[in-house]
């Protein structure tokens, strides 16, 4: 956590941005995160602690965090852009339930293995990826 709040001070006195109390206190509820929040899912658990801190605040916030990189913004399909905390040199991908919406992360080395065999039969490299599959969890299945 440490090093992703220095990672996000020195993005703002880069930017010549204030370290504002309410940034802060965004910081350290996003980096406590395990799943994929939109910014109103966030907002909406926050106000509950925090409840002077608007929704356009947490929105901008969570820009910000994305653009110095501690977080990933994704679209899963839902029309909600959504927000996870970017770990280094750890990639997961991701299983999307078209139904209830639950985000499934996985990690599988064959699948990155064969993505660099294909990358290099192309004479390709490969500088970022992202794996979606969408379907429906297991829970979907049964009550289908």
């Amino acid at each position: 956590m440490k090093k992703h709040e220095e990672q996000f001070l020195e993005y703002l006195s880069r930017k010549k941005l204030k370290n504002t109390s309410q940034r802060m206190i965004i910081l350290k509820a996003f980096l406590r995160q395990k799943s994929h929040l939109s910014t109103e899912d966030f907002y909406l658990q926050l106000r509950k602690k925090h409840p002077g801190i608007g929704y356009a605040t947490v929105h901008r916030t969570l820009k910000l965090f994305s653009e110095c990189g501690i977080a990933s913004e994704r679209n899963f399909g839902d029309g909600q852009m959504r927000f996870e905390v970017s770990l280094d040199n750890e990639h997961h991908d991701h299983l999307v339930c078209t139904d209830c919406g639950r985000i499934i992360e996985f990690e599988d080395p064959q699948i990155e293995k064969l993505q660099l065999e294909i990358a290099q039969k192309h004479d390709f490299v490969i500088k970022d990826h992202r794996l979606e599959l969408y379907g429906l969890c297991g829970d979907c299945q049964a009550t289908a």
